[in-house]
């Protein structure tokens, strides 16, 4: 209160201040490229960007116009909600990678053109600003040495839902790209209104995943029924709250090649008994943003999530001990992630 009453009593002064200052630094933030052209303002929203560059409902229908694929596991590298991973088209641990399940969250993605180095994000509206930073950061990493090229910005997933949960993550994915100092080409925006089906009795989505195939550079709309291992303590981190809850996690280490889990913690959920003794009904209607637009395993991959949670309330004491993390090597006979004992 004495933090506001301070800025109150000076609001004469400061107000003026605080307009130049905002102007100066949308000047020399403006890093969003829409159509090969410097953006002079940051659209924020699906509608104000196609007003200004009707070309991305084209690209959003070449990418809407392909079948979506079954991917499985050979290959695969898989980032849940609220995680990010990076790999090269050399990367002869990955051939794919992709996220799905995305109804009201959107999937980003950042590419350098000239290596073909690329960032895959699962953006939920935690920890956006400092994700977007590290991908951006990650993909030039990568691609030092290569061909010179530029970043690239792809966005899918989330749709014209009736909280407009996607409009406002949207705007704020935008914004974070846009405060960067790099320069990034919005490329794809295949999401809320472009990315919604209008003709059931509510409107959907019509893309929730998607995969990028490293060595084509292709992205595709994409179900992986495999979402690689401990995915039930992946999603215990998005859903207890903790530490590092809100944070968009990387989860694989480019240097050594392996899928890397945590080490991390959360908070206990008190209440994990009760929630387990519900129907599946209430588990939907009350643990999802979109109960009638979940796939069929969504229930049960709540179930299984909170089973782990019983058993493990604290996990940096049963899970993580000495805060070591647990890392996955790609088998070179199944294609599939196996743990690796240091």
């Amino acid at each position: 209160m004495a933090f506001s009453m301070f800025w109150m009593s000076r609001s004469r002064l400061w107000v003026p201040l605080l307009f130049l200052a905002s102007q100066w630094f949308q000047r020399v933030s403006m890093v969003v490229v829409l159509n090969g052209v410097l953006a002079d303002e940051c659209p924020t929203s699906v509608r104000a960007l196609l007003a200004a560059h009707p070309g991305y409902r084209d690209a959003a229908a070449q990418l809407l116009a392909g079948a979506p694929r079954v991917v499985g596991p050979q290959g695969l590298l898989y980032v849940a909600q609220r995680e990010m991973a990076a790999a090269v088209p050399h990367d002869k641990n990955v051939t794919i990678i992709g996220s799905d399940d995305a109804t009201t969250c959107i999937i980003v993605i950042v590419k350098h053109s000239g290596s073909g180095a690329v960032s895959l994000a699962h953006f939920d509206g935690s920890g956006t600003a400092e994700a977007a930073a590290a991908m951006v950061a990650k993909t030039q990493q990568l691609a030092v040495g290569y061909p010179e090229g530029r970043l690239e910005l792809q966005l899918v997933g989330g749709f014209t839902d009736p909280h407009r949960y996607s409009d406002k993550l949207f705007a704020n994915i935008m914004l974070s790209f846009h405060r960067l100092t790099e320069e990034i080409d919005l490329t794809l925006a295949c999401c809320c209104e472009l990315n919604t089906a209008l003709g059931g009795s509510a409107p959907a989505p019509l893309v929730t995943g998607v995969g990028l195939d490293l060595r084509a550079g292709e992205i595709f709309p994409a179900n992986f029924p495999d979402k690689g291992p401990e995915l039930p303590l992946r999603s215990a981190r998005a859903f207890t709250g903790g530490p590092n809850s809100t944070q968009v996690l990387d989860i694989y280490d480019n240097g050594i090649g392996m899928l890397r889990i945590g080490p991390f913690n959360y908070d206990p959920l008190r209440s994990v008994d009760l929630w387990l003794q519900q129907s599946d009904e209430f588990i939907l209607q009350h643990l999802s943003t979109t109960p009638t637009l979940e796939p069929p395993h969504f229930v049960h991959n709540i179930r299984m999530m909170l089973k782990f949670i019983q058993q493990h309330p604290f996990p940096a004491v049963t899970v993580f001990p000495e805060n070591r993390a647990h890392y996955y090597r790609r088998d070179e006979q199944t294609g599939c992630w196996m743990p690796v004992r240091f």
